[in-house]
């Protein structure tokens, strides 16, 4: 069977071609990087899933519904209803497909900001967007070996055109590989993540959003909005460029405090009770709020340093991420209350009343800044504490070219473009005016399912199409033939 084009190898495009391989698609994927992994290797929490396997043997009651009506309360007045029908709905599903094909465990299951019920998934090790990417990644590369007719993986290729038939359909892209031009043909999906690390001359954060353009990122060099250019010159529709997510908790590294680049703290350190506290020790928000609200409290606030503080349960549920952030420098660990009180520059007392403010918040059920979800246990100065500076990071664009329920891109007449498909980041309207945690990964794998099933559905067509005319030509041929004998 012809082959469908993929651009960029993150787990969006790596899903993507997984899909299409399963339909009997052949895959030519084209990255302009030296590896391919892309953002998605840098996912700290995990991945969403509503009414999942893993849910269930923990006891934990929930639907496609319910976490359709937290992604809709989360985008706002700019909800996709369409959309976020499939990345909900289809969620399970997503996370059962990544345990069965690939062999993963994601049988650890946190509630994340925003969030009514716990339905992020990761394993017991590691950070579960590297896990999971990496099995996608390496399944492939082994196919692009072992089956090379079915897989090419070219990495260093930059694709710099989209190319269009007379009718406007997309057939093939242009790119650059080894200081050559080449061309490949077929129907396509741009995979290319998002524009938060887009500090380049054509910046889309300066143009959309420069008031945030002097932030750091926790996007990698790549994520400069290539994909979205090619396909708005191509004709696509833009939607939303001005949401960008800022995080509330990229990781301030003490040794390079004003690096452009920060390591993210995984929001699941405050969803297993990780606390929030200003320069005075104090709380000032509830921590399990949607990101963009944390992140204006903590503008707003301005008492910095700003700490993200773990007591000793939160750090043993969170233990491998906690020896990480410990061993990378990002984050310090203080054997009571006191040594922790002696680093902020507070009296102890003061550190104290904090925790007990807390602690009868949730004996009462009534959290003083509006927290709902609880984790057990108290706080006590004669407890131990992992303890990390935190600041607001660009980390996500929900902004990006308009799609259709089926991952179709959408052109500036409202029309899908024929033969041009978006999965991941690039795919904007997905999360409305803000993206709940774990969502990202999840908008991947099932944006990356549907543009598989999609594209590879437009390729039968299209091979079948070019097939009956060939059949229509012959039978012109014979019949002029046998007018002539």
């Amino acid at each position: 069977m012809a082959q469908v084009i993929v651009v960029g190898g993150g787990l969006a495009g790596l899903s993507t071609a997984h899909t299409l391989l399963e339909r009997g698609a052949n895959v030519l994927l084209l990255d302009k990087q030296g590896f391919i992994g892309g953002n998605s290797t840098k996912a700290t929490s995990g991945i969403n899933g509503a009414g999942t396997q893993s849910q269930q043997d923990a006891g934990i009651i929930d639907s496609a519904r319910t976490f359709f009506d937290d992604t809709k309360k989360s985008a706002r007045d700019l909800a996709r209803d369409d959309l976020i029908k499939v990345l909900t709905g289809r969620s399970g599903d997503a996370v059962n497909w990544l345990q069965d094909k690939f062999g993963l465990d994601l049988s650890k299951v946190a509630r994340l900001g925003g969030h009514s019920q716990p339905r992020t998934h990761r394993g017991d090790a590691q950070f579960p967007g590297m896990v999971i990417t990496y099995a996608q990644m390496e399944k492939l590369e082994d196919l692009a070996v072992s089956n090379p007719d079915r897989v090419k993986i070219y990495k260093k290729s930059r694709v710099v055109k989209l190319l269009k038939d007379s009718t406007g359909g997309v057939i093939g892209v242009e790119y650059t590989r080894n200081g050559k031009n080449e061309t490949a043909y077929g129907p396509v999906v741009l995979a290319t993540g998002g524009y938060a690390s887009d500090f380049t001359e054509t910046s889309l954060i300066k143009k959309y959003r420069p008031e945030y353009y002097d932030l750091p990122t926790t996007n990698g060099e790549h994520a400069t909005g290539d994909g979205h250019k090619l396909a708005i010159e191509t004709g696509a529709s833009g939607i939303d460029f001005e949401k960008v997510q800022v995080h509330p908790t990229g990781l301030v590294d003490p040794k390079e405090p004003d690096s452009k680049v920060k390591f993210l703290a995984a929001e699941a350190l405050r969803g297993v009770g990780g606390l929030i506290l200003d320069n005075q020790g104090q709380r000032f928000v509830d921590e399990l709020q949607h990101r963009d609200f944390v992140t204006g409290k903590m503008w707003e606030n301005g008492k910095t340093p700003i700490r993200l503080v773990l007591n000793s349960a939160a750090a043993k549920q969170m233990e491998w991420h906690a020896k990480h952030y410990v061993g990378r420098g990002l984050m310090k660990k203080f054997e009571t209350g006191e040594e922790l009180a002696k680093e902020i520059g507070i009296p102890a007392s003061q550190l104290k009343k904090t925790f007990d403010d807390y602690n009868a918040g949730v004996k009462a059920g009534k959290d003083a800044y509006g927290r709902k979800f609880f984790s057990p246990g108290e706080w006590t100065l004669t407890d131990s504490f992992h303890v990390a500076t935190i600041t607001p990071v660009l980390h996500y664009t929900m902004g990006g070219v308009e799609i259709d329920a089926e991952a179709r891109i959408i052109d500036t007449h409202g029309k899908p473009i024929p033969g041009l498909f978006a999965a991941g980041e690039i795919a904007g309207g997905v999360h409305g005016a803000n993206r709940l945690g774990g969502s990202s990964l999840l908008g991947c794998v099932v944006f990356g399912r549907v543009s598989g099933d999609t594209a590879a559905s437009y390729l039968l067509q299209q091979t079948g199409a070019a097939v009956g005319q060939a059949g229509a030509r012959l039978e012109s041929i014979h019949g002029h033939l046998g007018a002539k004998l």
